[in-house]
């Protein structure tokens, strides 16, 4: 018999019980659709975060407090301050691995401009940061090195601020108040977009650190220090210079109070969540990918007690046991084969839909949606096999009297 008519003959007996086929078929549908809108989340979420730690800067390396481990007990980065504007100074003067330095004085303060008013991030920055965070701007200009050395009240504006406080005109040029300072405008931001934790990296003000720190902040310790490797290679090396360099300005003989990071510490961070993420919906695919090869069997096992008789006479005019076992494992691969197909249909829907109404980005794969099929097929032919084989072993002259 050709591989034509097993395929016919398989799609007539599915189709003889259209009900009884799509519920068997359920586990196998519920099962490929889970795979595909998880790899698809997995996949979207992972570009979303590549997306995002590139959108920080190259080669960014993260200079923040404290230490990860301090007296042998896991305190963590930021559990207490001893950096400053100094330390930041020293590794740009005596660090050979780096192109650029910026300490970061975080605070945040209500802004005020044109009678409107927003609550924003400010961060006090050198103008090394613009090389640093690839962060050029839309419109106006970045302030320059006399700006920082003269304490300057100038700002620039992220693209979220600047369309909450200015949303119908160019916000160069016009004056805001920072914590009642007046700050003149002198540049927008590109947009950055969101982080991978959802914070909008677009609502913040940078200001030269010098005047942050003397109009604003006021504080001896600063909050980070960033810095921008030569290149790639060179990441490792450039964090343990200035390690090297931090401990000697702190006159550190013990363990560091100081934690150095670069983009992919972060990566791994942020892919964390994403894995469990991945593992549990593995988990749901998994069991039912088993439910529906259990069902397939019991189905297939039942048709053969169904068609017993019909399997007597085909042997009876010459078919042998070979040619059964080969059309009972191709209904159950085809019955497979129906509800991957199906299954994929419904999860490439289910990850756009999930993608559209969770605002997730959401990246469907070719090869794994394959991998799917090929992997549905397989289901049908491993739990396929038993009732092939227990129709091919069938007496026909026993099929034949069966009633």
């Amino acid at each position: 018999m050709t591989t034509t008519n097993l395929v016919r003959i398989a799609a007539q007996s599915i189709l003889k019980n259209k009900m009884r086929a799509l519920l068997t078929m359920l586990g196998i549908i519920i099962g490929v659709g889970a795979v595909i809108v998880m790899v698809a989340v997995g996949l979207g979420a992972r570009s979303q975060i590549r997306d995002s730690i590139q959108s920080l800067g190259s080669n960014m390396i993260v200079i923040t407090p404290g230490s990860a481990n301090t007296g042998g007990v896991n305190m963590g980065a930021g559990t207490f301050s001893r950096l400053t504007v100094e330390d930041a100074e020293k590794i740009a003067r005596e660090a050979t691995l780096i192109t650029g330095v910026s300490p970061v004085i975080n605070t945040n303060g209500q802004v005020i401009a044109a009678g409107r008013n927003w609550r924003s991030r400010i961060n006090g920055v050198s103008t090394d940061y613009e090389r640093i965070r690839d962060w050029p701007t839309a419109s106006g200009v970045w302030f320059d090195e006399s700006d920082v050395r003269a304490i300057r009240r100038v700002a620039l504006l992220g693209s979220t601020v600047a369309q909450n406080l200015f949303p119908d005109q160019d916000p160069v040029g016009q004056r805001i108040q920072i914590r009642n300072v007046p700050f003149d405008v002198i540049g927008v931001l590109a947009p950055k977009g969101q982080t991978a934790g959802g914070m909008d990296n677009d609502d913040i003000i940078l200001v030269p650190y010098t005047t942050a720190n003397t109009r604003l902040s006021g504080r001896s310790f600063i909050g980070q220090i960033v810095a921008s490797a030569l290149s790639e290679e060179q990441l490792a090396a450039a964090q343990e210079e200035i390690r090297e360099i931090l401990r000697e300005s702190h006159d550190i003989v013990g363990e560091d109070d100081f934690t150095v990071r670069d983009q992919t510490d972060l990566a791994a961070a942020a892919s964390a969540s994403t894995e469990t993420m991945g593992m549990l919906l593995a988990a749901i695919a998994s069991i039912s990918l088993l439910v529906g090869g259990i069902g397939i069997m019991n189905i297939m096992l039942v048709s053969v007690t169904e068609r017993t008789r019909e399997i007597g006479i085909r042997m009876a005019i010459g078919a042998r046991g070979k040619d059964v076992l080969t059309q009972f494992l191709v209904e159950s691969v085809v019955m497979s084969l129906l509800g991957g197909l199906i299954g994929l249909g419904m999860g490439v829907a289910g990850a756009t839909i999930l993608g559209r109404v969770m605002g997730w980005s959401t990246e469907v794969s070719p090869i794994t949606a394959l991998v799917a099929i090929g992997f549905s097929a397989m289901v049908g032919v491993f739990f396929g096999f038993y009732p092939a084989r227990k129709a091919a072993g069938l007496n026909p002259i026993e099929a034949l009297r069966y009633e």
